[in-house]
């Protein structure tokens, strides 16, 4: 481990930097919390876990201020406590005042200026306290990292931001070439679990900065645990949570999750309501292929199925009404295709034996009466349902709740999104079941009820392409 810092066993003791080879590399758990209490129960179950830093994160200091880290340093004298400040001004100010809270090291942004950097590791030296600077968004961070050692920094951070990392970026060649430039710490935070714990610290990472595989989890203690064993083992435990979805793995994260949690995960968007699944629990996750046809008209429906290929999804434009456009012979040729499913702004039949085969399919409406294969239409052509526009190879997610349209181009972010807000309400279902209270009490929501007029709504926007 490079330089002086220093780690802490599962009793919060200090160890020396020289005890490496029985602890391995730090590991601190970033509470990014709106509410103390909900820090404080996550804190307590890392500790006994055998974390070996808190850190207050800049959500909670924000929310809180600085009484977020009096009290985790009135709860846990022992353990060194990071106050996640990210100071752009100011920093004389900032870290003195950090520090006579209680904080053991206080961040500053890489982006700051150079005279606010070098205050704020002055009064860092004279008020006792550690500063770590955080490289987020520097255009060359390797050269700010070498330039802030200069200075005195205790570390250097390396982070791949909330917003990153729902796009997908993960912080490991980055890390690298910092660790090369700078003889000092360097931490690394941005999506880390257990299953990638093992590769920070091969990509050189002193300290591992943790937030959402221990502060997310539904048992912290075990997830704390799990962590530390990976770290001193060198070997990668499995997950099926916190991992993030690349443009390949789009479906693996949205088979995951539900409609209800892309639309809520990403800013209550709204989808598809009026089509309804022809056997209850039905659920179909793939990309699209697209028909417009007339109400009645089966042709192009039925062309498609041979147009599609395994794993997608047709979507069907027929005019939102009777006769129906799609049978129980269509879907038994979508079933021998690998087809993932239909969905019909139209009518339907047969469903009695769609539902035997148990073939996704959701319409508008169900209907004794065919139409006849006309063949007016087309397939391919972007169509649109309830005011919401559907591409050739857009993204389909549908189940009980209702269809999510997500943009080809926003996918992979919108996926993961929707997966990080599955992981947060994993924790909060375990403390109402542990009894810490009801919804509004974990959440303490009437704290967080608007103390200013209402604003006039405005339309949503349609996501950028």
């Amino acid at each position: 481990m490079r330089g002086h810092l220093q780690a802490s066993n599962v009793s919060g003791t200090p160890v020396a930097a020289s005890e490496e080879s029985a602890v391995g590399a730090i590991l601190q758990v970033a509470l990014d919390f709106l509410n103390l209490s909900q820090a404080l129960r996550v804190a307590r179950e890392a500790v006994a876990g055998g974390v070996d830093w808190l850190e207050a994160g800049t959500p909670l200091i924000k929310s809180e201020g600085l009484d977020a880290v009096r009290a985790l340093r009135q709860e846990f004298p022992n353990v060194p406590i990071v106050a996640d400040l990210k100071t752009m001004d100011a920093g004389r100010i900032e870290i003195e005042a950090a520090s006579k809270a209680g904080a053991t090291v206080a961040t500053i942004l890489g982006l700051a200026p150079d005279s606010c950097i070098q205050e704020s590791i002055q009064a860092a030296d004279r008020f006792g306290c550690q500063v770590a600077v955080d490289l987020l968004g520097c255009p060359d961070p390797a050269a700010r990292a070498a330039q802030v050692a200069q200075w005195g920094a205790t570390s250097v951070g390396i982070h791949c931001g909330i917003d990153e990392q729902m796009q997908g970026h993960d912080p490991f060649a980055l890390l690298r070439r910092v660790v090369e430039a700078v003889p000092i710490p360097v931490s690394v935070a941005g999506g880390i679990h257990p299953g990638t714990v093992v590769q920070a610290i091969e990509a050189g990472a002193s300290i591992v900065v943790v937030g959402g595989a221990i502060a997310k989890s539904a048992d912290a203690r075990q997830a704390t645990a799990t962590l530390k064993q990976a770290m001193l083992t060198g070997q990668a435990a499995h997950s099926d949570l916190y991992h993030r979805a690349s443009a390949d793995t789009v479906r693996e994260i949205l088979e995951k999750v539900s409609t209800a949690n892309i639309s809520h995960g990403n800013h209550h968007m709204a989808g598809i309501v009026g089509l309804r699944p022809v056997w209850p629990g039905a659920r179909l996750v793939g990309t699209a292929v697209t028909v417009r046809t007339a109400p009645g008209d089966f042709a192009k429906p039925v062309e498609a199925i041979d147009v599609a290929q395994p794993g997608q999804v047709l979507m069907v434009d027929a005019g939102g009404r009777p006769p129906a456009v799609w049978g129980e012979l269509a879907s038994e040729s979508c079933v021998r295709r690998g087809l993932a499913g239909v969905i019909v702004d139209g009518a339907v039949r047969d469903t009695r034996d769609i539902t035997g085969l148990g073939f996704p399919c959701f319409a508008r409406c169900i209907s004794s009466a065919a139409g006849y294969p006309k063949g007016y239409g087309e397939i391919g052509a972007a169509i649109c349902i309830e005011g919401i526009e559907i591409h050739p190879g857009d993204w389909i997610a549908a189940d009980d709740d209702g269809i999510m349209v997500l943009p080809r181009a926003r996918a992979t972010e919108m996926a993961n999104r929707a997966m990080d807000l599955l992981e947060r309400e994993n924790r909060i279902r375990a403390e109402i079941r542990a009894g810490k209270g009801s919804l509004s009490q974990v959440l303490e929501l009437e704290r967080w009820e608007k103390r200013q007029p209402m604003p006039p709504r405005r339309e949503p926007k349609e996501p950028p392409r």
